[in-house]
């Protein structure tokens, strides 16, 4: 191997296989998965490895249980950093040792992943105003109390417990021609690029990021280290604002190619994850896919291409958000305003109408005020569920045949009043 020093040895294939073997008790051998779906749309096999499926939600618990291992002082008490992932699988790796474990996370983290991380039996610190802040916190923290600090992914055990996922799909795929990761932080896409490579010699392995975060991405291009300005983006488990150092140069060695998606792309990969795979993935999950369905990465022509899922942590109301989205792009959801006279009845006739073309009446708001309205007349605006574009058109077509002078509002666009 190209590495040297502590890292060679850590990250040697001896080491990485008994790191594995050591993780068995407490990491689960998640599935790969196959998907005729997505295999005929985009073309080639398309296998996905569900490492959403993992204990606490996501691969964080293979590098953090390399990293309690390695602490050469039994009985220490862990402190980290975090947001939600890594906080809660060393939060589990911690009470399986019988450790203290404290974790700083943002003050605005998810209630639900807070939750999450006590429930395991951690002390929380909600102080930092985001992820960078909290680590720091936690560095601090460690040397203050003498407590030992697990990185979020800058550590080269970490980068060798991710390595197990790659050592894992070896032994699971054995044509594994291709394999997309996505890419955070950078050591689970180091980590199992290295224990790909080291079985399956000819396999190429492509780093994804968010387009609104792609830090490694602008780095390895430009040969300097890039800080992201700023972070908005539903794969908010890959949002980094700058590379590792340990990180970097195992990346630039290690992967083959980075590419970026973006934000449409990522929600789509979600909602066809929970609805053909029936997988709840989030969006640092779904990149890998959102690369295939986007075309930003074409899937090998001969062999499998395996799509790792690398967690399914995912706030409830972000994915019905990114649900409803969808169906409202799929024409399933559509808004319509329209008017209705303004007396007993009136209402009643339109949504008799809607009934008879098989349509589902999901809300209905009066709109009185900023319309050209006629005498007695009522603005209505209608969220309508539908069987698709076609059935929406056949239902909007059908409203204008019987006088209702009906348009449709897109999603962020401003209404465009119908004429009075």
């Amino acid at each position: 191997m190209a590495t040297t020093g502590a890292a060679d040895d850590r990250l040697s294939p001896g080491r990485i296989a008994q790191g594995h073997a050591a993780a068995a008790s407490l990491v689960r051998r998640t599935p790969v998965l196959t998907s005729k779906s997505l295999s005929e749309r985009v073309g080639g096999t398309i296998l996905l490895k569900a490492e959403n499926l993992q204990r606490t939600g996501s691969f964080k618990l293979r590098g953090v249980l390399s990293k309690v291992r390695a602490i050469d002082a039994p009985g220490i008490g862990v402190v980290a950093g975090s947001a939600g992932n890594h906080a809660q699988a060393l939060a589990y790796a911690a009470r399986a040792h019988g450790l203290p474990c404290e974790v700083f996370m943002p003050v605005d983290a998810a209630v639900s992943k807070v939750s999450a991380v006590m429930a395991f039996g951690a002390v929380v610190h909600q102080e930092g105003a985001s992820v960078d802040e909290c680590v720091e916190l936690a560095r601090h923290r460690a040397a203050e109390a003498g407590l030992a600090f697990v990185h979020p992914f800058d550590d080269e055990d970490i980068v060798a417990g991710q390595a197990g996922l790659g050592f894992e799909l070896g032994e699971q795929v054995d044509d594994v021609a291709t394999v997309l990761v996505p890419v955070g932080g950078g050591g689970l896409a180091a980590g199992v690029a290295i224990a790909i490579k080291q079985r399956h010699t000819d396999a190429v392995v492509v780093g994804v990021q968010a387009e609104a975060c792609a830090p490694y991405a602008d780095s390895l291009h430009r040969g300097v280290a890039v800080t992201a300005s700023s972070i908005t983006t539903i794969a908010d488990g890959i949002a980094i604002k700058r590379p590792g150092a340990v990180t970097l140069p195992l990346v630039d060695r290690w992967l083959d190619d980075l590419v970026t998606v973006d934000e449409e792309s990522i929600a789509e990969a979600m909602v066809l994850l929970l609805e053909r795979a029936k997988l709840v993935v989030e969006g640092a999950g779904a990149v890998g896919v959102a690369a295939l369905l986007s075309g930003a990465v074409r899937p090998a022509a001969g062999g499998a291409t395996v799509a790792v899922l690398s967690g399914g942590n995912v706030d409830i109301a972000l994915l019905a958000a990114v649900a409803a989205r969808h169906e409202t792009a799929m024409g399933r959801r559509i808004r319509v305003l329209t008017r209705v006279p303004d007396r007993p009845g009136g209402l009643a006739g339109l949504l008799s109408a809607i009934a008879e073309q098989k349509a589902n009446v999901l809300t209905v708001e009066h709109v009185r005020d900023g319309l050209p309205l006629g005498v007695r007349q009522t603005g209505v605006q209608l969220s309508l569920e539908t069987r698709g574009r076609e059935h929406a058109t056949r239902l909007l077509s059908a409203l204008r045949d019987s006088d209702y002078d009906v348009i449709e509002l897109g999603g962020d666009e401003k209404a465009t009043h119908p004429r009075p």
